[in-house]
């Protein structure tokens, strides 16, 4: 089974693809960036302010597929300067205070849009 996941509370896709897909048992967020949804614009400041709109986004797309951070298993997060990191990782572990999933992080050249974080996840949305 697959089923696309949508919600007008988080930014829409910049191109040809969805927010989210579910399969089976577990939904696999498209990568978010700090948009916010109503203007469609980058919020402003660096990357403490676009981690925290990138997971408000997350959750949103969580929300909508009737899932939680509780149930994310795995993120991978691009950052545009590994030495944002350690400010990343503030906001990060303030939505995922105990029972993180596992994570991947890598520094990449650009993000879409001039971003400079960008986080994907998959979550279990079975019993």
């Amino acid at each position: 089974m697959k089923k696309v996941i949508h919600t007008e509370k988080a930014p829409r896709a910049v191109g040809p693809y969805s927010q989210a897909i579910q399969a089976g048992d577990f939904v696999f967020t498209a990568g978010q960036i700090g948009l916010d949804p109503t203007t469609g614009k980058l919020v402003k400041g660096g990357v403490k302010e676009q981690a925290r709109q990138v997971m408000e986004n997350l959750k949103a797309v969580l929300e909508a597929a009737n899932t939680d951070f509780s149930r994310v298993v795995k993120t991978t997060v691009f950052l545009k300067e590994m030495n944002d990191f350690m400010h990343f990782n503030e906001v990060y572990g303030e939505y995922f205070p105990s029972e993180q999933p596992a994570r991947s992080t890598f520094q990449v050249a650009a993000l879409p849009l001039g971003a400079i974080i960008e986080i994907e996840m998959v979550a279990f949305v079975g019993d």
